[in-house]
């Protein structure tokens, strides 16, 4: 966990099998804007504990709630990449007394469930992560360097894909098969009207763990939403679009004093 910087909340949920290390360049950014920015490792990732629940969307929208509430996060933005924000979508609907502790919330290439759908690289590499020959694959010179392609734009960064890869394998990943499993498996698209955040969806167009599909399907479903894609940018967003998303974060309007935060 690392709290940094002054002034409104933003907290950042990273994705599956990495840490809060992705936000590296967004921290620094948002807090040089003038933003409090609250990171944490999910639960199983890195420095953070599975806890007796194990690593499911339920108990892992649980610590959304927990984390909003213990930092008592008012007048804030949350945002949620990938799995972070698949599991932001479920803390909302699970919690809605996050709501009002909101000014805005990010969905940042991701999805809200049937991960399969429009996405046949997922039906590749979820099934072979499931089985561990990803993992054994990725730590080979070219296996790495391919798997890290996987995941990036057109313009693919070698120092982006190591860092990435490093990150990936030093996770454990069998505690973490539930919520894997639960991309597929679950299903939120006929509840987002529920989400009562301003919110503003984000994706890459050369994305192809989480495509287009899924952002179009988020900002047609959640009242009021935005779309922004980023031009040839893949599902490293938080390195590809680092400077789109501070620009996202920062254009939601603080709440006035006679509204309560969160709401129109």
């Amino acid at each position: 966990m690392i709290v940094a910087g002054q002034g409104p909340p933003v907290v950042l949920a990273h994705g599956y099998g990495v840490s809060l290390l992705e936000w590296n360049l967004v921290a620094e950014a948002l807090r040089a804007r003038g933003r409090r920015v609250i990171v944490f490792d999910q639960r199983g990732h890195e420095g953070s504990t599975l806890g007796h629940d194990g690593a499911g969307s339920r108990a892992m929208a649980g610590d959304y709630a927990a984390v909003l509430e213990h930092f008592d996060v008012q007048d804030g933005v949350l945002v949620g990449h990938s799995m972070g924000g698949f599991v932001a979508i479920r803390a909302l609907l699970d919690h809605p007394r996050l709501a009002p502790r909101l000014r805005g919330l990010v969905l940042f290439a991701t999805w809200a469930g049937r991960i399969y759908d429009g996405a046949p690289q997922n039906r590749l590499q979820i099934p072979l992560l499931e089985s561990g020959l990803l993992q054994r694959w990725a730590r080979t010179r070219t296996g790495g360097v391919l798997f890290g392609a996987m995941q990036s734009g057109k313009r693919p960064s070698p120092a982006m894909i190591a860092v990435y890869r490093e990150v990936f394998l030093r996770q454990n990943h069998r505690p973490l098969l539930p919520i894997l499993r639960a991309f597929a498996r679950e299903d939120r698209y006929p509840r987002l009207a529920d989400v009562r955040v301003p919110s503003i969806v984000m994706v890459g167009s050369a994305d192809r763990s989480t495509p287009p599909i899924h952002s179009r399907r988020l900002a047609a479903g959640i009242p009021g939403a935005r779309l922004i894609t980023v031009p040839d940018a893949g599902h490293m967003l938080n390195w590809e679009g680092c400077d789109a998303l501070v620009e996202a974060v920062t254009s939601f309007p603080s709440a006035s004093p006679s509204q309560t935060p969160g709401q129109n």
